[in-house]
């Protein structure tokens, strides 16, 4: 996003209630902000009575407060310090167009005399209420009342960037078709206009446009000849012949430019057959290294499967992979073999990925496959998440497992890791009866319920549970 994120604070307040908690809950809350290392917006202290909103008025003050920062703040903090009015509380922030957080105080056994009792508790019910009867959507986290210096508020903090993250970053972006659908992959179908109702902007590009590009362009272009030091750089280029870099390098600075003049935050990109039979190369590689430096990238036209790739990308901040349902691992029922030709992203492999040429395609077509990135997925805690276009909806599932150091022997090609998936069976009969596709994708760490808090509550997707 090109900074921190910042949040908006707002605090409550209702007439009868000790206003010194008030005073306290505005200290503690900037220093939990940036003890967790965001920014954050405070209404002046003398804006209204302690800085607070009780009033409808002062909701207006807050909402005027707000709209003259519109853009500067992700998302919203809505602080219960005690039992607050929820009237000037809706007022307030049922035009705030982010994720809002509710925070409330706890009480605390030996001071709940009336200087000192908080009945947040309570009053988070009355909010929340009147919130859902507004249908603005807002976000509740575990447990119900927490301090905002303590280690689980913490946690709620980074949890719900993330969701402001995911929301703000779906809401409106742009993905590149790059090709048409390859015709042997009818599980690859979308809906754009589906996607474009749901703020996904498709831009079309035709192969053949970026073939001549390609072709265009020299050798020595000072962009190709940079282009080819990242590329050896990033993966195990040594065996790879000269021409085959050159070629590899001119496709990617294509793709590059075309990302630069169409705003592209994610592109699906036909892979096969024609780059193989008329450019000679496999571009897996470069897809893999799209995802490392932030470019979610799928393969084989999957536009859905890059949808999921740009939400988890920005949940986990790291790269996403899209990954065949590929192998059972021998009679394991929980342990499956997530597999690609090569285009997952180093940041998910254990070593440097070796660049070699594409046995499928060798088969028939020996020296046509030059570019796939060879390797093993390492281990680590996964999300994996895929969707569909259908009747005017997009329907999306969100479940975890883990990548295990379990042994793929030498021989298997391409780039995979072995998956260990609680009920495996279970959910991948839910997979077929839900019309999901061959693919899934992955990401680092257990974010589920961020991208179902996102996608539910504020992106109005269909979100189904794979889980049981």
């Amino acid at each position: 996003m090109g900074r921190k994120l910042r949040f908006a604070l707002y605090f409550g307040n209702r007439g009868f209630m000790p206003a010194e908690l008030i005073e306290g809950a505005r200290e503690d809350m900037a220093k939990a902000v940036a003890d967790a290392g965001y920014d954050y917006l405070m209404m002046d202290q003398e804006a209204t009575r302690y800085g607070a909103v009780e009033t409808r008025e002062e909701g207006r003050v807050y909402a005027a407060w707000l709209k003259s920062h519109e853009g500067e703040y992700d998302g919203v903090i809505l602080s219960m310090p005690i039992f607050i009015d929820e009237n000037g509380a809706i007022t307030a922030l049922q035009d705030a167009g982010v994720p809002i957080l509710m925070q409330a105080y706890p009480d605390e056994i030996g001071k709940m005399d009336f200087k000192h009792r908080r009945d947040a508790f309570c009053g988070k019910f009355s909010v929340t209420d009147v919130f859902e009867q507004y249908q603005v959507p807002y976000t509740v986290m575990k447990p119900h009342v927490v301090h905002p210096l303590t280690k689980e508020f913490a946690q709620n903090l980074h949890d719900f960037a993330a969701v402001c993250r995911v929301v703000n970053g779906m809401r409106r972006f742009t993905i590149g078709c790059i090709g048409a659908r390859t015709t042997a992959f009818k599980t690859v179908r979308f809906d754009e206009v589906t996607m474009q109702r749901h703020g996904i902007n498709v831009e079309s590009l035709d192969l053949s446009e970026l073939f001549e590009f390609v072709r265009a362009k020299s050798e020595d272009d000072e962009k190709v000849v940079q282009k080819k030091l990242v590329l050896e750089n990033y993966a195990d280029f040594s065996n790879v012949p000269e021409d085959k870099k050159s070629m590899l390098a001119k496709i990617s600075v294509v793709i590059d430019e075309y990302i630069e003049a169409y705003h592209l935050d994610a592109i699906a990109l036909r892979c096969w057959n024609e780059m193989e039979t008329y450019l000679r190369v496999c571009p897996c590689v470069l897809i893999s290294e799209f995802n490392d430096r932030g470019i979610a990238a799928s393969c084989e036209i999957d536009m859905c499967s890059a949808i999921t790739m740009h939400a988890l990308k920005l949940a986990t901040e790291g790269p996403a992979a899209c990954l065949d349902w590929n192998n059972n691992y021998g009679e394991a029922p929980d342990k499956v073999i997530l597999f690609h030709c090569g285009s997952a992203a180093q940041k998910l492999m254990q070593d440097k990925g070796h660049v070699t040429s594409h046995k499928m395609f060798d088969k028939g077509d020996p020296g046509s496959g030059w570019g796939t990135n060879e390797g093993r997925i390492a281990a680590f805690p996964m999300t994996y998440s895929n969707c569909k276009t259908e009747n005017g909806k997009i329907t999306i599932y969100f479940s975890e497992g883990e990548f295990t150091d379990d042994q793929i022997e030498a021989a298997y090609f391409g780039c995979a890791g072995v998956a260990r998936i609680e009920d495996l069976q279970e959910k991948l009969l839910r997979l077929a009866r839900g019309g999901f596709k061959h693919h899934t994708t992955v990401a680092r760490g257990h974010v589920k319920a961020i991208l179902e808090e996102a996608f539910r509550y504020y992106l109005g997707y269909d979100v189904v549970s794979i889980d049981g």
